[in-house]
């Protein structure tokens, strides 16, 4: 099957190549930020973006409402960096790793190769990537990772990856890590993580329970759910709605918000923009990490809707 590599020509020409790609009414390519190609998609029901870049969705939005994705007015759209919101893709590791000198994985600076795209039936969209092997890629055991985006009145995103060696096994860590828009942080409430045990980064990944309803942001929050199968909500006061993240193939759900300090540390990030934003990412990750036999795959769906609160 054809696909298409952002490396394999110059940006102009890039752009030119991907539109062969388009679906009218549906997919289109255009110019984005920094220059990288970016895919448009609009369905009845919505708009989103995805860039080769990082393979990285940085907007959904359904019609009538604020964007569900937060992307950071200050991101860093340029191929040596990743993008600071929407959702980029962790893997083969978690956070930082000794002897890495970038957090979260190769895939999220990485360009993506776009296979496939298509209209579907009821007026929704669907795109499917492929990760090229890289300098860093080589590095680890042969594998392969696959990245599906279907647009509807939901976003809903598919990463497979298969252990390709013949004869080792291969482990890994993954996640899907989504930036959500908040109204003010100080409406939100984020529910389905009562009764469970998380790491907490703000305290050397200190082992707690969590036996509270629901979780406020009133400082720092980074925390590691762990063995969390079920869906997550988020309960917006301020914009009046409801985000439900549901998965499956995941057993981790990462809960972070820089807050005021971190917010100003950060380059790519606003001084203010902590009080517009929340990470909720599904992923496996810690104790939750992945063992692929030779020739095996695991999958992991992601699935986010929104809807007014009652």
């Amino acid at each position: 099957m054809a696909c298409f590599s952002l490396g394999d020509m110059s940006s102009k020409y890039a752009l030119e190549q991907l539109r062969r790609w388009e679906i009218p009414g549906r997919v289109a390519f255009s110019e984005g930020n920094g220059g990288l190609p970016k895919i448009d998609v609009r369905t009845n029901w919505s708009t989103a973006e995805v860039y080769l870049h990082g393979g990285q969705v940085t907007h959904f939005q359904k019609n009538g409402e604020k964007p569900l994705l937060f992307c950071s007015q200050l991101s860093r759209f340029q191929e040596d960096s990743a993008i600071r919101g929407g959702v980029p893709i962790v893997f083969p590791w978690f956070g930082a790793r000794e002897g890495e000198e970038m957090a979260h994985g190769f895939a999220r600076i990485s360009e993506w190769e776009l296979h496939e795209t298509g209209a579907l039936p009821e007026g929704g969209a669907m795109l499917r990537f492929h990760l090229p092997e890289t300098a860093k890629s080589s590095t680890w055991p042969p594998c392969s990772l696959v990245l599906v985006v279907t647009v509807t009145d939901k976003l809903k995103m598919d990463l497979v990856v298969t252990n390709s060696a013949s004869d080792a096994d291969f482990t890994f860590e993954n996640c899907l890590h989504t930036y959500f828009t908040l109204g003010d942080i100080s409406a939100v409430v984020v529910k389905g993580l009562k009764n469970t045990r998380y790491l907490d980064k703000q305290e050397n990944y200190a082992e707690k329970a969590d036996a509270a309803d629901q979780i406020e942001i009133k400082a720092e929050v980074d925390r590691t759910y762990l063995d969390t199968a079920e869906a997550v909500e988020i309960i917006d006061r301020s914009l009046k709605r409801r985000i439900l993240i549901e998965k499956m193939g995941s057993m981790s759900t990462v809960v972070w918000n820089p807050w005021i300090d971190k917010a100003r540390q950060m380059s790519d990030f606003g001084d203010e923009e902590y009080k517009q934003m929340i990470c909720v990412e599904s992923g496996n990750v810690a104790r939750n990490k992945v063992t692929l036999a030779p020739g095996k795959s695991a999958s992991m769906s992601v699935v986010i809707s929104s809807a007014p609160l009652a």
